[in-house]
């Protein structure tokens, strides 16, 4: 055994990382779970989980974080952002998600560490293969179903998390939005992540006020509706207008 299978080896039975995967789904702020069995043979319940996993005693968090996606999710290409830490002895507090715990491990734990991380990706992204797939699936927001330990707390407060990298470091979004989008889906995109309505024209006068997004001349073909115009993302621009106001 080399000394990279024998670090491989070495499991932190008391740190963990979760990946918050959050996306738009049929016009819902959403995020993906795995779906768990939870309880003993003769009272068993199905719940779900974050994705996650312990960490290896040599491996660094975001290391790990990047790890549960290739091999829970089949997914490396996504920007992974973290926030936060659970680390409260409340969080052992339910016997039915410390009997899972100890079951999926093999290990008595009485203490778990984890540093969760968080993603806005597209829904339609590659989720492994076919037999992790049928276990993965997008939950709205507003109809999570039973979650292990404090998992519904670390998705609410990964929802404020992305409500602040929107505002303060919008590139976010727009790593979300296609290389083209309309005003409309860059708008409904805002609207979904803070949980309220944005008055159009408002919208419209700041996006027009923003260097970094640049009009095309494409236009919208085959709709119903009146065509609308498509912008794109100017990274070159928001990273120089960054700069500079980095520098004030």
């Amino acid at each position: 055994m080399d000394k990279q299978d024998e670090e491989k080896g070495m499991l932190s039975p008391y740190v963990s990382v979760d990946c918050v995967l959050l996306s738009i789904k049929n016009d819902k702020l959403t995020v993906l779970l795995t779906e768990i069995e939870m309880g003993e043979e003769a009272d068993k319940s199905i719940g779900c989980r974050l994705l996650g996993s312990f960490i290896y005693e040599f491996e660094d968090l975001k290391d790990a974080a990047y790890r549960v996606l290739r091999e829970s999710v089949g997914l490396d290409q996504v920007s992974l952002r973290q926030f936060r830490c659970f680390g409260s002895p409340s969080r052992m507090a339910h016997k039915q998600d410390v009997e899972w715990l100890r079951r999926m491990s093999g290990l008595a734990i009485g203490r778990l560490i984890t540093v969760p991380y968080l993603a806005f990706c597209g829904s339609d992204r590659r989720v492994g293969s076919a037999d992790i797939s049928n276990r993965l699936a997008w939950y709205s927001l507003d109809r999570l179903p039973k979650l292990l330990f404090d998992q519904r707390e670390i998705i609410e407060v990964a929802i404020e998390e992305l409500r602040y990298w929107a505002e303060k470091e919008p590139s976010i979004v727009f790593d979300y939005l296609p290389l083209k989008f309309t005003a409309f889906q860059m708008r409904r995109t805002y609207e979904l992540i803070y949980g309220r309505s944005l008055d159009v024209r408002n919208f419209q006068k700041k996006m027009n006020s923003l260097g970094y997004i640049q009009p095309t001349d494409d236009w919208q073909d085959g709709v119903a509706h009146r065509a609308a115009r498509y912008y794109r993302f100017d990274r070159m621009r928001y990273e120089q207008q960054r700069s500079k106001y980095n520098k004030i």
